[in-house]
């Protein structure tokens, strides 16, 4: 009877430790079923909502979530926080001290210790200037997000656009920027992290990626071995994906999504998860559809298994 007794606890034991397990494993998503090889909306109603949603990205112990949300006319990040196993409801992080005022911040990018990030930012004063976007960045001091400040030169200029921030391992930080060294309208850079907050001169990271017809929302793995970014490399909608060889990247591949693609959507925000197991990104829509950000209607969140473009590797 002992031994009966005995291996009865073990199995339930087990049980529930396979249940926590499993539960642990979706929580790590807000609690979401993952999807398959077709992409799906992420966190429906709670990141995804009739607002306009764009760019998820999570720090890399899969303890808070990050995303923009369009609010009055300025784009605010929101965060979401796992206290005690369970997601908080996402709030709005300030950046900028005159909360009142239209702002931007969007991509987020945060470092691996969790305490930096980075994002594209234009101040209430630099919008009522219409002035170029820059990179921002907020430190995470006592549990929380502080006032963001511009980095400084050589990231952030005056006469030229800097956005889409990607942070990678060694602190190092990806970029696009329409700089005179730029084969086309905006190209992608890399600005070595030399410590202390300070950033060697950016380089173009060169042809192989970089086209005469512009580069724009990249995503950069951490480890540098592969990014993501908009394709322009062939007719098709949607992304592309390098691998880098021999310290080189090689010319994108376009990759399918798992969907046909809508010729009136914008797609954008490419994003892997920590993990490396599931590809995010966004979609944008506008009406008229050539209206851009000053039409949008509609903004998206979806993911998919990050096969989709996993499979191109073959190709390269």
């Amino acid at each position: 009877m002992g031994r009966v007794y005995h291996f009865l606890s073990v199995a339930v034991i087990s049980l529930v430790l396979f249940s926590c397990n499993t539960a642990d494993s979706n929580n790590t998503y807000l609690g979401q079923t993952p999807p398959g090889t077709k992409p799906e909306q992420f966190a429906p109603s709670i990141v995804n909502t009739d607002s306009i949603e764009i760019n998820s990205v999570f720090n890399h112990s899969f303890t808070e979530l990050f995303f923009t949300r369009i609010i009055n006319g300025s784009f605010v990040i929101h965060h979401s926080e796992l206290v005690d196993g369970k997601w908080t409801a996402p709030q709005p992080i300030q950046m900028f001290s005159n909360q009142e005022a239209n702002s931007v911040a969007i991509d987020p990018t945060v470092t691996q210790d969790g305490k930096t990030m980075y994002f594209l930012g234009i101040s209430p004063e630099e919008r009522s200037r219409k002035s170029k976007p820059n990179i921002y960045k907020s430190q995470k001091v006592g549990g929380k997000w502080q006032l963001a400040t511009k980095v400084g030169a050589p990231i952030s200029t005056d006469e030229y656009a800097e956005s889409y921030p990607v942070v990678v391992a060694d602190g190092s930080l990806y970029f696009t920027s329409d700089r005179p060294d730029s084969f086309g309208k905006r190209d992608i850079y890399r600005a070595q992290y030399l410590g202390d907050g300070k950033f060697d001169t950016p380089v173009n990271i060169g042809p192989g990626v970089n086209t005469e017809k512009g580069e724009r929302s990249t995503y950069v793995s951490s480890d540098e071995s592969y990014l993501i970014t908009a394709n322009t490399y062939s007719d098709e909608k949607g992304f592309a994906v390098s691998f880098k060889k021999n310290n080189k990247w090689q010319r994108p591949v376009h990759f399918d999504l798992g969907e046909p693609l809508s010729d009136d959507w914008i797609y954008f925000c490419p994003y892997v998860s920590p993990d490396g197991k599931y590809f995010f990104f966004s979609k944008r829509l506008s009406d008229p559809p050539k209206s851009g950000w000053k039409g949008v209607t509609k903004g998206e969140v979806y993911w998919v298994k990050a096969d989709v473009f996993l499979d191109a590797r073959t190709g390269q």
